[in-house]
């Protein structure tokens, strides 16, 4: 008998759906709180040296204050993001200095990614390559600024598919997210020529033309970072 009521017991008493665990669904939500405030940063909402405050995010976007706080440092070991004592989290502010060694070396890799895509891609990879191609010249004529945004941001990751180096395309995620915080007021300003830029790169990849390819590519970055830098000469002095 006591078997048999062990075993009853048991069988009326089931696991713990794993849906209410909560260490399975927290890595989750910390994962699309830290995607969203990586959005928001690299889009220019938030600009450098703008505080992030964990209650006004936490509050913003529904969540406790715990995911914030775990997006937040892993921001920061992106280097989009700065935390200190006392102050807080803030966006990242680049120095002079610091952004002109990112921007050299994300040029030379940039152009190193194009030319390795124009030399490894092959008959599927140009279909794919010219329909991209296609739906960027529509979104031209068209003048969909939305579309260009898009479009511009899926341009860097379709490359690196098809130039195929991982260690590569590592290095270029951090330093593109890194130099977005330069570049993001200047590129919506200038979407349809970044987007002009990408296909000149496209049709070098298409025709095989590594070396043009590459050398495109590291001057549309260069061309990003005048862009910013006339921009920022621009702006009325604060004194």
């Amino acid at each position: 008998m006591p078997t048999s009521n062990s075993s009853s017991t048991a069988a009326r008493t089931p696991p713990p759906p794993a849906s209410l665990k909560i260490g399975e669904q927290h890595p989750q939500l910390f994962a699309v709180v830290r995607d969203k405030l990586r959005e928001r940063i690299l889009s220019g909402e938030f600009t450098p040296g703008d505080r992030l405050v964990e209650g006004r995010l936490s509050d913003e976007m529904g969540v406790s204050r715990i995911p914030v706080r775990e997006a937040l440092r892993a921001l920061a070991a992106e280097g989009l993001v700065t935390i200190e004592p006392r102050r807080g989290a803030s966006v990242a502010v680049l120095s002079d200095a610091v952004a002109h060694d990112m921007i050299e070396v994300r040029a030379t890799l940039e152009g190193l990614n194009a030319k390795l895509a124009a030399q490894r891609r092959d008959q599927s990879t140009v279909a794919r390559l010219q329909a991209f191609l296609d739906e960027g010249n529509n979104a031209a004529r068209a003048d969909s600024l939305e579309r260009f945004l898009a479009l511009n941001s899926e341009f860097h990751e379709m490359l690196a598919t098809i130039a195929g180096n991982v260690v590569l395309t590592d290095l270029m995620r951090s330093l593109r997210d890194r130099t977005a915080l330069l570049f993001a007021p200047s590129n919506m300003r200038r979407a349809k020529q970044n987007w002009d830029e990408h296909a000149q790169i496209l049709n070098a990849v298409i025709a095989g033309n590594g070396d043009l390819a590459a050398l495109l590519a590291s001057q549309h970055v260069h061309n990003a970072a005048k862009a910013y830098t006339e921009a920022q000469q621009s702006k009325p002095s604060s004194t």
